[in-house]
């Protein structure tokens, strides 16, 4: 075969045995030397294709595993739902609750330092440039699949005295320590953008450069200070956002005519 198109005809190949189901989500496809030995083409040209299924977000690449199939469920989260202040007690943050709701399962890496806030970080949390605040990430799993990657900032003494300066992971999520520690958020802004993956990015979720997220911005505030700005980034083909806002009647019967039966979210065909 030629090396020109071939790539292309290959990986029309692999996206139709995908579909046909000869590949599930969490399979590993063949590696690219496997690929090429099977195809009688070269690893470049192998490399080419499976480029071309991670540019649509059929598949991901993960360093130790190779190249493995995406769900293709969409998971819908009620980012709503951690900030109801009536949300009941859980020893699971939100992104555990949703991903066990849709029966998945859900892992993260987590990492945390102090960091000079960016001229951005500082707008946000209204503290001055280069000022020490903390900065909280997780990246996000469903079934080992990377879904989300997430960033929060905090100004150095209310992650101080409310002890999230803490090197790991906090099972009940931040919003709660905050509350049980007396800074309990009472306001939030949301900004969402649909955008392209920067090489970062691409790099953190798996996805080819240029793919479109979903960037959500929540920014929290009691009535003396902002608390915390959060940066949320997700696929946006494999992610929904809803809000709902108003009484649990009102919420309930939304949900019970659109069949959202069961827990803060819903994986959807």
């Amino acid at each position: 075969m030629a090396d020109g198109p071939t790539y292309h005809r290959i990986a029309d190949l692999l996206r139709e045995e995908i579909r046909a189901g000869k590949w599930n989500p969490g399979d590993r496809l063949p590696s690219h030397t496997e690929l090429a030995d099977q195809m009688q083409v070269s690893i470049t040209t192998a490399r080419n294709a499976i480029q071309v299924l991670v540019a649509e977000n059929l598949v991901y690449t993960a360093t130790s595993r190779g190249t493995i199939v995406r769900s293709q469920e969409v998971l819908e989260s009620v980012v709503t739902d951690h900030i109801r202040p009536d949300r009941p007690q859980s020893p699971h943050d939100i992104f555990e609750e949703t991903a066990r709701a849709a029966r998945r399962e859900p892992t993260k890496e987590f990492s945390a330092k102090m960091e000079p806030a960016s001229p951005e970080v500082a707008h946000w949390l209204g503290v001055p440039e280069d000022s020490w605040v903390l900065a909280r990430t997780v990246v996000q799993y469903l079934d080992n699949e990377p879904w989300s990657w997430e960033v929060s900032f905090y100004p150095r003494d209310l992650a101080e005295a409310t002890g999230i300066d803490s090197p790991h992971d906090i099972p009940e999520g931040t919003t709660r320590r905050l509350a049980d520690r007396g800074h309990a958020e009472t306001a939030h802004r949301d900004t969402i953008v649909a955008r392209p993956a920067s090489a970062e990015e691409a790099i953190v979720l798996g996805v080819a450069t240029g793919t479109i997220l979903l960037d959500h911005l929540r920014i929290g505030a009691n009535h003396e200070r902002i608390t915390r700005a959060t940066r949320h980034r997700s696929i946006a083909t494999r992610n929904r956002l809803a809000y709902e806002l108003g009484d649990d009647a009102g919420t309930g019967l939304i949900r019970h005519t659109l069949g959202i039966s069961y827990g803060p979210g819903i994986a959807l065909p």
